[in-house]
């Protein structure tokens, strides 16, 4: 059945002009069927161009169980509910029901939509929250979904966006009066109710982790659950098997306070002296904790007299809040739950200042507005492990990127995996023809000083000459700085600087301008589409270590090592290796392309351990002399 739909007459080449029929991509889509039947582990590195989304989908839509298949983020998340599954439904005739869950924070609250409404009337208000909130109110009167996703009145970074939606702890349940006509109520019921249920990695890992504290259920019980770009969980699994606490929580209690004391008990002025006190000595902290965009430990910080002396005073604020709280129990669902919340928030507090307990990591993080403490797991593979257990059914895990030569020991060991079936799949591209990758001659070392100055006069010449389409993928955002500076200081065709407008903005003027650089970080590292003449050469400041003192890295370090383990080839390493390969796999991305990728670190070629990250790219021959890519990067324009 499976070899019939992936074959040229079959209902794949019915339904996609140009179908050809890939070998890989049916070997995955056996495995995939296999795995369903037998309620298995699968795990599968599958490199782009293999057609992984159609590999698992096919065989997940005839099986006829209840899926549910997790993406590692929204847009990945949109683009195979609207783009993907629908083609595939159509195909293969399916008559079941489908749906898309997010997490809370993508929908309309229309309880607190209304609150601001009256709130934005006040003289403080800001007028053009004001203007968003009339447009969200009349997109809220034609939405059948309340996904704000969809609302094209307002920016998906709007400030407005966490005014009115709604959190876990600011929920108001079964007593908020718009309680029937919930949009999160109403994406869970369908959620429940369908058979295929796409939703992403941090809604289903805060779903574990919400089930695991007793709390009801955000995602319906399933068969199969298939992971798609699953070099993410680790990572996002240990945030959500710990705890953290926000100053955003504490402001957005305050918030609500101060609208419970206008709108509901006006006699309480005490009310408004809680919300300011606490509004106060979040900002206290958040000053006290130093620079922003920092994550630092926070066993060491909290030992400092004035980091400890600000926690006592935000533990004030928060006992008074309580008892004037207490008093206003009864008038106002709204400071009921601000109560609970309050109570929620001074636990959470106690419990990441208690930092004798063993096994986890202590860390804080700041933004310039706000900070998070968090305690996270050492290690979440046994947590993981015991959910697998529990649900039983089918697990898949796929992503272009999950080996480290050719071993999956790190991703399977990191989650408690025990597969009974993991293999590669390589691409189908030609990379001898379509790339060529270098390593310059006579590079400077990583870290030394001047290192932008030195990769900008080196490389400069060569994106001039490519008229920019270039990626500049940088491992810090000092560096990604340093170099969009001084590249807009030398070159001729326009430099995009990520940061300086939303992702999605960037990426459009990106391909728009069709002859520009792109100088970034992370979120550029993966998930970034971009084919065909607008991307030919992909640079990569030198390999992506995690900075050594990063507070998870070390938690996993002194995991490592209390299992008698080696970090730097362990752990190190292999982390490495798996976000060179995402950052890599930005270049080549359909069979047409052509490309040349340049990595600045010596390290490749002069450590032992530069033979891991190489054996594990894809086999693109290399050089080490700049002006073999210029040729090469000349001949594919002509």
């Amino acid at each position: 059945m499976i070899s019939k739909t992936f074959s040229s007459d079959g209902a794949l080449g019915k339904a996609i002009p140009g179908f050809q029929p890939r070998q890989a991509q049916l070997d995955m889509a056996e495995a995939v069927t296999d795995a369903i039947k037998q309620d298995s582990q699968l795990v599968v590195e599958a490199g782009t161009g293999t057609g992984k989304t159609f590999a698992y989908l096919v065989p997940a839509l005839l099986s006829g169980k209840k899926t549910i298949i997790s993406t590692g983020s929204k847009n990945l998340q949109e683009q195979l509910f609207h783009r993907d599954l629908p083609l595939m439904v159509s195909a293969l005739g399916f008559y079941g029901q489908v749906a898309l869950l997010k997490g809370r924070a993508n929908y309309l609250c229309l309880d607190r939509l209304s609150r601001q409404m009256i709130e934005s009337h006040t003289n403080s208000a800001d007028p053009t929250l004001l203007s968003q909130l009339v447009k969200v109110r009349s997109w809220a009167s034609e939405t059948k979904t309340g996904d704000l996703g969809d609302c094209d009145a307002i920016a998906e970074d709007s400030l407005v966006i966490p005014t009115i939606t709604s959190t876990n702890d600011n929920c108001l349940g079964k007593e908020c009066p718009s309680y029937q006509d919930c949009f999160v109520l109403k994406a869970r019921k369908k959620a429940m109710d369908s058979d295929v249920v796409v939703v992403n990695h941090h809604l289903f890992l805060a779903d574990l982790a919400i089930k695991e504290t007793g709390f009801g259920e955000l995602i319906p019980e399933a068969d199969v659950f298939i992971f798609d770009e699953a070099h993410q969980l680790p990572d996002i699994a240990s945030q959500y098997f710990g705890q953290s606490l926000s100053s955003r929580q504490i402001q957005e209690l305050s918030k609500d306070i101060e609208i419970g004391y206008r709108t509901e008990a006006k006699d309480m002025r005490q009310l408004q002296k809680v919300g300011e006190k606490l509004q106060q000595a979040a900002m206290d902290l958040r000053i006290t904790l130093g620079e922003p965009g920092f994550r630092g430990n926070w066993r060491e910080a909290i030992k400092s007299p004035s980091i400890a002396r600000e926690l006592e005073r935000l533990q004030e604020a928060l006992d008074f809040a309580l008892e004037v709280l207490k008093l206003a129990l009864g008038r106002s669902q709204l400071l009921d739950t601000a109560f609970e919340r309050a109570n929620t928030i001074q636990a959470r507090l106690q419990r990441v200042c208690d930092v004798s307990i063993t096994g986890y990591s202590y860390w804080y993080d700041t933004t310039p507005r706000h900070f998070s403490l968090h305690i996270t797991p050492l290690s979440v593979a046994d947590k993981f492990h015991e959910q697998i257990e529990l649900k039983q059914g089918a697990w898949i895990f796929t992503s272009a990127t999950l080996a480290v030569n050719d071993d999956f020991g790190h991703f399977t060991s990191r989650l408690g995996l025990k597969p009974s079936k993991q293999f590669s799949l390589p691409s189908p591209f030609d990379y001898q023809s379509q790339a060529r990758l270098c390593v310059p001659r006579y590079l400077p070392e990583p870290n030394s000083p001047g290192l932008a100055d030195k990769l900008v006069r080196m490389l400069a010449p060569l994106i001039e000459k490519n008229q920019g389409r270039c990626f500049f993928l940088c491992t810090s955002h000092s560096m990604m700085r340093d170099l969009g500076e001084r590249f807009r200081e030398t070159l001729s065709v326009p430099v995009l600087l990520q940061g300086e407008t939303s992702k999605q903005k960037t990426l459009a003027e990106f391909m728009e301008l069709g002859n520009a650089l792109l100088v970034a970080t992370g979120a550029f590292w993966e998930g970034i589409d971009v084919r065909g003449d607008a991307l030919s050469c992909v640079i990569i400041d030198k390999l992506p270590f995690t900075a050594p003192d990063d507070p998870l890295l070390k938690a996993r370090i002194e995991d490592c090592q209390l299992k008698g383990g080696d970090p730097f080839s362990q752990v190190q390493i292999p982390d490495a290796v798996i976000t060179l390969k995402q950052g890599v796999g930005r270049l080549i991305r359909d069979k047409k392309d052509k490309g040349a990728l340049i990595i600045c670190d010596n390290r490749l070629v002069t450590r032992e351990y530069g033979g891991v990250f190489l054996a594990s790219l894809p086999p693109i021959p290399r050089t080490r002399d700049l002006a073999v890519v210029s040729n090469f990067l000349d001949h594919i324009s002509d």
